[in-house]
């Protein structure tokens, strides 16, 4: 028995799918909470869980529904440890979702449009800033392609005003920042520093 994360940015976001002899289905979100969705985050090894959304909100998964009204502690192991209905009344515009602490995401804001600005990282729950310290032309590249804005034009720096900072230095072009090397809200690499920024040459929303 597998598990795994589908439709979401990275592996620690996305529509819950299990794997019971072959075949993978999904999980309706009736009943489905956050300490449903913890249990799911710690056996990914993705930390714990921010958000429980329900909905398909990441999209309508296929094959069959294999658990109904979970009812997990928080404290269980594995997902299939804990109570579920027999049988379930849902279709997969009810598929659960997770969104995990050790996901990460990115935007930019104060600029003109999406692709402008200062650089913002979603992580373990909380909005932070990017320290400038190791954010080069390679770095700003990577987050651009990431938010679909093309490639970078021009780096700024602005100061730090959210609570956690982050560092990120690639050793080449990556697909997304989280393949870089990182380190969150540890002050030697941020000493100094100022909040990073990024104009793209694409345009946002």
């Amino acid at each position: 028995r597998a598990l795994r994360l589908a439709g979401g940015r990275s592996r620690c976001e996305g529509r819950v799918e299990l794997e019971q002899e072959g075949t993978w289905g999904t999980v309706c979100d009736d009943g489905w909470d956050i300490p449903d969705a913890d249990v799911v985050c710690r056996q990914l090894q993705c930390g714990h869980a921010v958000r429980a959304p329900g909905n398909a909100a990441f999209g309508r998964g296929h094959g069959p529904i294999l658990r109904d009204e979970v009812g997990c502690e928080g404290h269980e192991r594995h997902l299939w440890e804990c109570p579920a209905a027999p049988e379930h009344d849902c279709s997969h515009k009810e598929d659960a979702g997770v969104v995990c602490s050790e996901h990460q995401e990115w935007r930019l804001s104060g600029g003109r449009d999406g692709c402008a600005g200062r650089v913002e990282v979603f992580f373990r729950g909380i909005w932070s800033t990017v320290c400038n310290s190791t954010w080069y032309d390679l770095e700003a590249t990577v987050l651009c392609r990431t938010l679909g804005c093309g490639n970078m034009l021009q780096r700024l720096s602005f100061g730090h005003t959210l609570p956690g900072k982050m560092v990120y230095l690639c050793g080449s072009l990556q697909p997304s920042l989280v393949q870089c090397r990182w380190a969150f809200n540890k002050s030697a690499p941020c000493y100094q520093s100022w909040a990073a920024g990024v104009i793209c040459n694409g345009a946002g929303s």
